[in-house]
């Protein structure tokens, strides 16, 4: 019995050593980044709630108000917002949900093509890492 549970140990170990090699990088502009966009000079985005969600009070410091952030997240997050903005350090700011089609069909391409284009961002948009300059 002792070998079985010292195998068993020894099997978990190695299966956690294998799954800390793997890795994956997305990044924003990329479909299935989820987090903070910048919305620059992209056309105007379409949006989950028309008003932005705040779930802590808003501090304003010497009268300068606290811009709001634009999101693109996962479904379900923009719904139960109180239970995910920690995850996006967002709780005390004021947050414009973008919807998933929009984000996909017109933000991803226009930063393809304003950022990518002009060789502003490194990468191949596949999050290997493995671009040659």
């Amino acid at each position: 019995m002792k070998r079985f549970a010292i195998a068993v140990l020894l099997a978990a170990a190695s299966s956690v050593a294998l799954a800390s090699d793997v890795g994956v990088s997305i990044s924003v502009g990329q479909p299935g980044f989820y987090g903070r966009i910048d919305i620059g000079n992209a056309p105007p985005p379409v949006l989950v709630y028309p008003q932005p969600v705040v779930i802590q009070p808003v501090h304003v410091v010497q009268s300068v108000p606290v811009q709001p952030l634009y999101l693109h997240v996962p479904p379900g997050h923009a719904k139960d917002w109180k239970k995910h903005c920690g995850k996006y350090d967002a709780c005390a700011r004021p947050v414009y949900f973008v919807k998933d089609d929009w984000y996909n069909n017109v933000y991803v391409p226009h930063y393809e093509q304003e950022y990518r284009g002009k060789g502003k961002v490194k990468g191949n948009g596949k999050g290997k890492g493995k671009d040659k300059d």
